[in-house]
């Protein structure tokens, strides 16, 4: 693969875990007006943005296992750095929605 090809995936993983990193505040901002709905659904829509940069990523795997030499460049180190903890972001905020839920509805029988 050449250099180019290398790049042109690695800003694709960029690309699509920003988007996904974007949307995953998005959904906290949510979570803190107590839109659970839209929270959930921005959480998806994350996780769809991170399976992109998932097939992005398997491109690159495929022409490795295939025999192709892959000559690992920074910007690959920093798109894979980028999606893990863009990964591991979003297990959080879903951790956290459901804690958001359970404060509402706890905050929610208080006052009645």
């Amino acid at each position: 693969m050449s250099t180019e090809d290398i790049q042109l995936i690695a800003f694709n993983i960029i690309l699509y875990s920003g988007n996904a990193k974007t949307k995953i505040h998005d959904a906290f901002k949510a979570m803190r007006q107590a839109d659970f709905s839209a929270a959930n659904q921005l959480l998806e829509e994350a996780n769809k943005e991170i399976l992109q940069a998932h097939h992005s990523q398997t491109q690159l795997l495929q022409n490795y296992a295939n025999g192709t030499k892959i000559t690992m460049e920074i910007i690959m180190v920093h798109a894979q750095d980028h999606l893990m903890t863009t990964m591991s972001f979003r297990e959080m905020a879903i951790e956290m929605l459901h804690l958001y839920e359970k404060h509402h509805e706890v905050e929610t029988k208080s006052k009645g």
